[in-house]
Order: structure tokens, then C-alpha cells, then sequence
């Protein structure tokens, strides 16, 4: 009975959130209410989930400090001057400007919120393709590879949804992980190098000559007063939460007051900044609290338990003892789909607690996602809305940019899948 009703819950979760007929976080919470008093579960339907809730807190306190720190130093112009040196330096060639392009979306996207990455990243550097005349999909496709990529930041959507989804720490889920994030950003600006090799030879090919494609940016534009300050502080930041000085939700509310304080000295400046960036992070703290409501009531009304009991007499015991490697390898085609909610709130669960089952491990398979899930952040899917944004902005159909932009994505999460196999964060 148990398998039946956590099936249907998860199944209900994943038609809720997919045909859009409610919002997520009214599918995460109503759904495992329902199916807890479809079970008789009532008088334990509070504790469940007030566990559940309980296990996400710290992850979801990390997101809304996060969001805001990052927010207030591109305010303060933290991350301005490498910008425009990099659109200043970049000159007339398609390798260099390609490299440019990946540069810049990694910096842009260290606030972990795609649409703000493609906001800064596309209008900036469109005009210099056109004016070279490069295609606009390779600007897409680069931005969207090096933001995913970027996305594996504790701070970013696909880490903090696994770790919400399997009530797990960030550092024990991300910290791992370190050496496949590196291998994939080595690949982002590979693949970017090759990308504007490409362009280079077309636009050759064509024997048109582009446009003046002179500086974009502000030559004369100066540090702004407080960026000595900001830098140190958020190097100092960093190195404190790869550390693990303190639990990292209280490093950033740490380093969030201290911007604030120092960048937005009286309050009425201090308030308008957490107005402005607490509504970034408000939706995914919300959906991260009502998502410990769902995998507290299904975690511990024995629902996934007994799904993956099931599963384990129908599947080969060895098939999910390998399971993170094949999630890894699985995930980033299942993003189209799947939205980035459905897929760790409402599958993710089952598989980690499945392969656990199966005495292998469940945050392996957490992992795992995380590397393969990378286009939550890198938008290919059009289950993911920042896919419009980006397009959008840079006047690129869909179909034209998920053509350009699959085969790297599938690429560079294999090559991060093969790193977190050789470097122990998942095991066959």
C-alpha cells in the first residue's frame, strides 16, 4: 500500500509541476499531505513534515544570504571591472571574444541566478558579435555552457535542490564534487576556443569584412572606492566556506551583513538592498521549505522506503549499485524532460534511496545529478524558463540554440561524470 500511495504522490508531484496546473511549491505541499491521509497518517502528517523542514533550513538560509551578498557586490561594482577589461581586450577575434564570453557568464553567474547572468552577458556582448559578425547561437550556447557549469556553486539550483531533496550538508554533497567542477569549466572554455575557432573560419570563408568592432566598454572607468574591500571580503568569504570555518548558511549571513553595513551604510539603503535581492531568493526558499515537506512526509511515513524496496526486487542488485555513474550520464538528457523541481524533488529521492537499498550510496547519486543536471543552470530545456530569456535576448530560436548546444552540454557532463568517478565523489 505504501509503494502504491508514494508512487502515485510522486507521479501526481510530476504531472502537478510539468502541465503547470499549480505552482510548485503548492504541488510539494499539498501533494504528500493528501496521500499521508490517504494513508491514515494524520495525527504524524505535522512531524513528518516539520522534520522535513527542519533538515532544509540551513540549505535554504545558505540560498537567500547567498543571493543577497552576491547581489549587493555586483551593486557595488565587485565584479564590473574584470567585465569591461575582458570586452576592452577581447578586439576583433572570434577566439578571443569567444573566450571573453565564457569569462564573463562565470563571473556574472557567481550569484547563482541564470537570468540575471544572461542579462549582464548577452546585451553586453551582442553588438560586438554582430559587428564581427559571429553567429549569435555560439553567444548563447557559450553563456548557457559556462553558467551551468557554474551552477555546481553550493549556492547554485542544482546543489541546493539535492541537498534539500536527501536532507543532506552542502559541503558533504558539493565539497566532493570540487574536482569535476574544475575539469568542467576546463572543458567551458575549451569548447569555447573551439567554438570561435569555428567562427573564425566562417566568417574567412564568407570575405566579408565585419564592421568596426572597436572597444564596447568604458576605457576610462575606475575602480569604484569600496572594491579593495569587497574583493578581500569575498575571497575571504569563499575561502571560509570551502573551509568549513563555520556552518556555510551562517558565512554568508556573516558576510551579508557586512556588505550591507559597509556598501549600504544607513539603514533605509541597507533595506531597499534586501528588498531587492531578498525577492530573488524568496521563490527558491519557499520551494526549498515546502520540499522538505514533501521528503519529510514521504522519507518518514516509509514511502520511499518502501518504493525502493519494490524496486530493488524488481531491478539487478549490480544496475543500482552503478546507479550514480548512470544517473550522471542519464541526467542531463532526462533535464529536457524533466523540470529541474520534478527531477530532484520527485525522482531524485527515489533513485538515492533505491541505490542506498541496494548498498550502494544515496548522496553519490545526489552527486551524481548534480554534475548531470548542470543545464538547470544551462538552459536548453523548455521546462526551464531562463531558456526564453536567454534566447530571447539574443533573437536565437530555440530549436536553433538547443541544436548548437546540446552536444557540449552532453560532453562536458561526461567529462565531469568520468573526473567525480576518477577522483572518488561517485564509485561504479
Amino acid at each position: 500500500m505504501l509503494t502504491v500511495l508514494g508512487s502515485l504522490a510522486i507521479l501526481t508531484l510530476l504531472a502537478l509541476i510539468l502541465l503547470r496546473v499549480t505552482s510548485v511549491v503548492v504541488a510539494l505541499t499539498l501533494v504528500p499531505v493528501a496521500f499521508a491521509l490517504a494513508a491514515g497518517l494524520w495525527r504524524e502528517i505535522g512531524a513528518f513534515a516539520l522534520a522535513g523542514v527542519q533538515s532544509v533550513a540551513p540549505v535554504a538560509a545558505l540560498l537567500a544570504f547567498a543571493v543577497v551578498y552576491f547581489g549587493v557586490m555586483n551593486d557595488a561594482g565587485l565584479f564590473a571591472p574584470g567585465i569591461r577589461a575582458l570586452i576592452r581586450n577581447v578586439g576583433r577575434d572570434p577566439v578571443r571574444i569567444a573566450l571573453g564570453t565564457a569569462a564573463i557568464a562565470s563571473i556574472a553567474h557567481l550569484d547563482g541566478a541564470g537570468a540575471s547572468t544572461f542579462m549582464i552577458t548577452i546585451p553586453a556582448l551582442l553588438p560586438l558579435y554582430q559587428r564581427v559578425g559571429m553567429d549569435p547561437r555560439a553567444l548563447t550556447c557559450i553563456t548557457g555552457l559556462a553558467a551551468g557549469t557554474m551552477n555546481m556553486l553550493p549556492w547554485g539550483g542544482p546543489t541546493t535542490r539535492a541537498a534539500a531533496a536527501l536532507h543532506v550538508g552542502m559541503n558533504a554533497l558539493f565539497v566532493p564534487v570540487l574536482p569535476a567542477l574544475a575539469a568542467g569549466m576546463l572543458c567551458v572554455f575549451a569548447f569555447a576556443a573551439w567554438i570561435g575557432r569555428q567562427e573564425a573560419r566562417r566568417i574567412a570563408a564568407t570575405g566579408a569584412p565585419p564592421e568596426d568592432a572597436n572597444e564596447t566598454g568604458d576605457e576610462a572607468a575606475s575602480l569604484p572606492a569600496r572594491w579593495p574591500f569587497n574583493a578581500t571580503l569575498t575571497v575571504v568569504t569563499l575561502f571560509a566556506l570551502f573551509a568549513e570555518v563555520l556552518p556555510p548558511a551562517i558565512i554568508f549571513v556573516i558576510a551579508s551583513a557586512i556588505a550591507l553595513l559597509v556598501n549600504a551604510p544607513n539603514a533605509q539603503e541597507q533595506r531597499e538592498r534586501l528588498t531587492a535581492h531578498g525577492s530573488n531568493a524568496m521563490l527558491m526558499v519557499t520551494t526549498l521549505l515546502a520540499a522538505g515537506v514533501f521528503t519529510g512526509i514521504l522519507t518518514r511515513s516509509g514511502m520511499l522506503a518502501s518504493i525502493s524496496n519494490d524496486l530493488l526486487s524488481v531491478l539487478p542488485g549490480g544496475a543500482l549499485r552503478h546507479l550514480p555513474v548512470f544517473v550522471g550520464l542519464a541526467s542531463m538528457p532526462l533535464s529536457l524532460a524533466f523540470d529541474p523541481d520534478s527531477f530532484y524533488f520527485g525522482l531524485l529521492p527515489v533513485l538515492a534511496s533505491a541505490a542506498q537499498a541496494a548498498g550502494g550510496s544515496g548522496i553519490e547519486v545526489g552527486r551524481a545529478a548534480v554534475l548531470g543536471q548542470m543545464t538547470t543552470g544551462f538552459p536548453v530545456s523548455p521546462l526551464t524558463p531562463a531558456t526564453f530569456l536567454l534566447v530571447g535576448l539574443a533573437g536565437v530560436d530555440l530549436a536553433d540554440h538547443q541544436r548548437k548546444s546540446i552536444p557540449y552540454a552532453f560532453a562536458t557532463t561526461a567529462v565531469m561524470t568520468a573526473v567525480a568517478l576518477a577522483s572518488g565523489a561517485i564509485r561504479w
